[in-house]
This record gives C-alpha cells, structure tokens and sequence, in this order.
C-alpha cells in the first residue's frame, strides 16, 4: 500500500505537484468531462505498465493519450489528415478521440502492440490544467480495477484506487458520465465508430462525414481479434451481480419483470417507472439519453452496496447517447438481452 495525495478544491499548485508525480512516473486519477482517468506520462512505457498493473487491465486494451492542445499532436501522430481539422474545430476540447497513424515516440504498451494511437484533447479544466502542468501527453484509462462500472465521482476513485496511486483530483460529478467517442478514420470524410459516446453518430453526420459502426458496438468480439478501442471487451462496466436486459416496450418490460421479483432481485430502471418495482435504481428519464449516460455508472456501482442475487435492466433506445448507453449496458451484462415475452 502507497499513501495516496487527495486534493479537493484544486489550485495551480496543486496542479503543479500532481504534473510533477506525473513527470516522474506516477499515477493521478484525476476528472474529466466524461469520466475520471488514472493518468500516466504517456510517453513513459514503465509508468504506463503501472497502470495496467494497478487496474489489472488486459494488456491487449489500448489507452488513449490525452493532449491539452492540437499542438501536442505533431509527437504523437504520424500525419493528420486535412479533412480531421474539420472534426477537432468542431470537437475539442471535448469527447472525441480518434485513432491515428502513431510515431515512435509512442510505446508499443500504450497501443497495445498496434500501429495507431487513440488521442483526445478533454473539455475538463483540471484535466487540460493537468496535462499542461506535467508537460506530457497523458494516458488516462478509466480510473477504476478493471471490469468495474467506470468511476464518474471522487469517491468512486478512492474506493478503486487509494493506497494504490500517488494522487488523486477531486473534480465532482463528471458532466457526461460515459466514456468519450471513438472514431477511425477511413480516409476522406468516412469514419468508422468503434466506441459510441457523447459525440454521437448525428452530431458527426450533421458536419458532413459519413459513419459506420464496427459490429463490436452491438455484439461481442471476435475470439483473438485485436480491439484498436478501449470498451470493446466482451464484460466491461459490470457490476458484480448478473444482469439481464429485457428488452420490448416499457410496459411490457415492466410486466416480465414484475412478474420475476422476488428477494435478491433488483432492477435498472427509468425513474419514471421506479414507484413500479419492490427494488430498483434509476438511470435516469427514459425520455433522456443525456440523464441515463449521466447516471448509468453510478447506479450500477450501487448494486454493489445492495443485497442483490440477479439485476434486471429496462432497454434504452439506441438514438443519440442512447446509443452509448446501450453498448455499456451490453458489455455489463455480458450481452445477456431476452425479449420481454421471453423472459
């Protein structure tokens, strides 16, 4: 056990120390508009092999570097095609990453042995503070033991991670509560999404790119095949009790699962359908994407604390966030969906 720096209300000086642990190989958890990172000096393979250590995160997983300016691109990525200057005017800072051509200077641990590397510039002031106070680009996995719902609180950090890093940075909530968007592009304005997040395939079509999906977005991966995006293992964000998700319109959902209560059972639910089951946490409007991916990580880190033997989960819509917040209840289930008559 190491003895862990909590800052709360950070400052510049703060931020300097933890850019400082960073340079010398450390580990920060620090947040971010999508979800708290465990960040590492990217261009440091022997802290970056910390991470993987700490988290006991596969080592076929690559991370994503993250810059705090365009600028830090050029000793990252081998070249960086015209028509992506459109896409990172419109997006960053923000919730995008997309994988690109990578340099030498880039260990092979952090791509995963592959010839690209996932970069993002974040939206977070900490997050943008903290990369241009280390000096690095920084590689920032989600901040919690691999497997595990992905941390959107301070306090989901501690409980992951303290007495196991040297630092982490209290942000409060995280605003959008699921992992950013992961694009490769396919050269002129064709894009393949690996990972859906709050950047989302209309917001990318509304700026004149066509997109496609990887089949890995809503079924598992291929046995051996090398995923070139983080969240694409076949169990990921999973809490620790099986869950199921019913699928079907709400009422018949709800139904099939009332009919299936009993002691241990709990269910993920919209809030407005909460006041209809004996034991359940909400993820937020059914009416609202944005309010579930807000919400979904918390709730499931909270069946964790609840006595349950068997989670049900309501199905959201795959439009817009919902689209993300779909692909992360599948991998949390370990694609276990049964149609509502079925049940």
């Amino acid at each position: 056990m190491i003895k862990t720096a909590l800052f709360s209300n950070v400052d510049t000086q703060q931020l300097n120390i933890c850019g400082e642990l960073i340079r010398s190989g450390e580990l920060v958890a620090f947040p971010t508009e999508t979800v708290y990172g465990l960040g590492a000096n990217a261009l440091d393979s022997m802290a970056v092999e910390k991470i993987f250590k700490v988290k006991n995160r596969p080592a076929d997983n690559p991370l994503i570097a993250h810059i705090s300016d365009p600028s830090m691109l050029s000793g990252l990525v081998k070249d960086f095609p015209k028509e992506l200057e459109e896409l990172t005017d419109r997006f960053w800072p923000g919730a995008l990453t997309l994988v690109l051509p990578r340099t030498e200077k880039v260990p092979d641990i952090v791509s995963a042995g592959l010839p690209t590397v996932a970069v993002r510039c974040p939206s977070h002031p900490i997050a943008n503070g903290l990369i241009r106070a280390a000096g690095v680009p920084i590689v920032a996995p989600s901040a919690n033991l691999s497997g595990r719902p992905s941390p959107t609180t301070f306090d989901h950090c501690v409980e992951d991670l303290f007495g196991k890093i040297a630092a982490i940075i209290d942000g409060g909530k995280s605003e959008i509560g699921v992992e950013s968007t992961v694009l490769l592009p396919l050269g002129g304005r064709r894009l393949k999404l690996l990972r859906p997040g709050g950047i989302t395939i209309e917001m990318l079509e509304s700026q004149g790119f066509q997109v496609e999906m990887d089949p890995a977005i809503l079924s598992p991966v291929k046995e051996g095949q090398k995923v070139s995006s983080p969240g694409m293992l076949h169990r990921h964000y999973a809490p620790k009790a099986p869950m199921t998700i019913v699928a079907g319109k709400a009422e018949a959902v709800v139904r099939a699962i009332q009919a299936k209560e009993e002691e241990g059972v709990w269910v993920l639910a919209f809030e407005e359908y909460l006041p209809l089951f004996k034991n359940a946490l909400s993820f937020g409007s059914e009416k609202d994407s944005k309010s579930q991916a807000n919400a979904l990580f918390d709730a499931l880190r909270k069946f964790d604390s609840l006595p349950c033997k068997a989670i049900f989960a309501m199905e959201p819509s795959q439009e817009g966030e919902g689209l993300a917040v779909y692909n992360r209840l599948l991998r949390a289930a370990s694609f276990q969906i049964i149609p509502a008559e079925r049940l």
